[in-house]
Parts: C-alpha cells; structure tokens; sequence
C-alpha cells in the first residue's frame, strides 16, 4: 500500500511546476500563473469594493496610498537592482482603507490593497502601517496565493492516491486512512507551509520598509504592541497558519539588522 502511495506521490512530483522567486531565492510551488490568476483577483477586488465601504479623502486613507506607493517603489527599485525589472509586469496597484471593525489588513495577487480601519489603533504611526502593507504586499511579491492553491491542488491529488491505493481494504480501513492523511497533511505539510510563508513576508516586508525609508526597528514595536492586542488567544504554534507571537518577534529582531543592510544598498541609512 505504502509503495503505491509513494508511486503516486512520484508521479504527482513530476508534474510540479516551480519556478525561482527574486525575492525569496527559492523554487516554488506554482501551478498557476499571473495572467490566470490576475483576473479573477482583480474582479474578485472590485466586488469587495462593492460590498464595503471605502473611505477616501481623510488623513488616514491618504496615508494608505501613501505608504502604499513608498512600498510600491521600494520593490520597483530593488527589482530593477537584481535584474527583475520584468517581474511586476500586469500588476495594477490599488490601496484602499475600508471601514471595518477588524484587525486586518490584505494584499491580492496583482498588488490590489486593503486595509482596514480597525487596524491603525495598532498601528499607530505611519512606520507602523508601512510593516503591516510591507508585510502583505511581500505575500503577493513572493507568489504565496498562487502557492498555497497549487499546495491545494497537490494534497487532494495525494488523498486521490490514498483512495487508490487502499481500494482492497475494508470501508472502515480506507475511512481511518483517509482521515489520518488529512490530518498528517494538514498539520506537517500545509500549517507549517503557511507559516513558512508569513516568516517569508516578515523578511520581506522589513526589507522593502527599509528601502522606503521606514526604520525596520518600528516593526518589532507594532508586532509587540498586536501581541499585546491579542493576549496570547491565537492557537498552539503548531496547529496555526501563523508562527507565534514569540517567534515572530524573534525572528524579526534577528532579520532588522540585515533589512537595514539591505536599505543602505540604495543609500537609505538608520540612527
């Protein structure tokens, strides 16, 4: 059964499609391209700015497109440093404050900006809101959408090679097989992907916060000060998409000084 399973598992291997992302030097998971997943971003975007309502013309939603275009520019600049100036090609950018209780902030494949008011009590200064539109703006420029689909897309083929390869055994077998794989999957493949992928936006984001000429140390604030918010209520580590409010403020204590290294590349320098 196992042999069949890692047949199965082989031969799905074979039809990956990865590719090397600028930003975090790695070959990724990608079965989906930009002119694919664009579109649908985008309308899916335009739907929410329908369905919510924005705000526009006041202080804060000025300082969205502001910081947003600061962010914007700093990964045009690095980009076109490392030889990528292609790399944005179909991005159409859009920030955008939507009034909203919640605590959230989102960047669609594409560069189209969300962020919502109940987040800048947190945020607090303009740095502040440069770490959380950096941040999510790194999970467009390092692909994490189209990843985590393509992630998808593989575990339902691997629960398709399950159901093939216990087709002999009892009901009550193949449904116990079935659910520890779900399991398994889930919790050693598709969690620690996720957080993979915030750890990746965090250094990413501290980066491009640099080279806009926001000090990266104001990062570590805001990310204490939403530790502080939730109170410690997020899930065990390791059964969460996001690493813990522990770990996270450690590794961006440890990434600081190299985002400051990075930013002073393109003249920008910190006290």
């Amino acid at each position: 059964m196992m042999k069949k399973i890692a047949m199965f598992s082989a031969v799905a291997a074979l039809i990956l499609s990865c590719s090397k992302n600028p930003f975090t030097g790695k070959s990724s998971l990608n079965f989906v391209s930009n002119s694919e997943l664009f579109p649908s971003s985008f309308q899916q975007y335009g739907q929410f700015l329908k369905e919510n309502k924005v705000i526009t013309g006041t202080a804060d939603a000025k300082m969205v497109e502001k910081v947003g275009i600061k962010i914007k520019t700093a990964a045009e600049r690095w980009l076109k440093a490392n030889g990528y100036e292609k790399y944005l090609d179909g991005y159409q950018w859009e920030y955008k404050l939507v009034d909203s209780k919640d605590v959230n902030a989102w960047c669609m494949p594409g560069g189209k900006i969300v962020v919502y008011t109940g987040i800048l009590p947190i945020t607090q200064t303009e740095a502040g809101l440069a770490t959380v539109m950096g941040h999510e703006v790194s999970h467009a420029l390092a692909n994490h959408g189209a990843q985590r689909m393509s992630a998808a897309q593989l575990q339902q083929i691997g629960a398709a090679g399950v159901a093939v390869a216990t087709g002999n055994q009892s009901a009550q077998t193949q449904q116990i097989l079935q659910q520890a794989y779900g399991i398994g999957s889930q919790v050693g493949v598709m969690l620690p992907f996720s957080r993979s992928h915030e750890s990746e936006a965090d250094q990413i984001g501290l980066t491009l916060m640099a080279i806009a000429g926001y000090n990266p140390q104001e990062a570590l604030t805001f990310w204490q000060r939403m530790a502080a918010k939730s109170g410690g209520k997020a899930p065990e580590e390791f059964m969460s998409t996001h690493p813990s409010d522990e770990t996270r403020i450690a590794n961006i204590k440890r990434l600081i000084p190299s985002a400051k290294a990075e930013a002073a590349k393109f003249g920008v320098t910190f006290k």
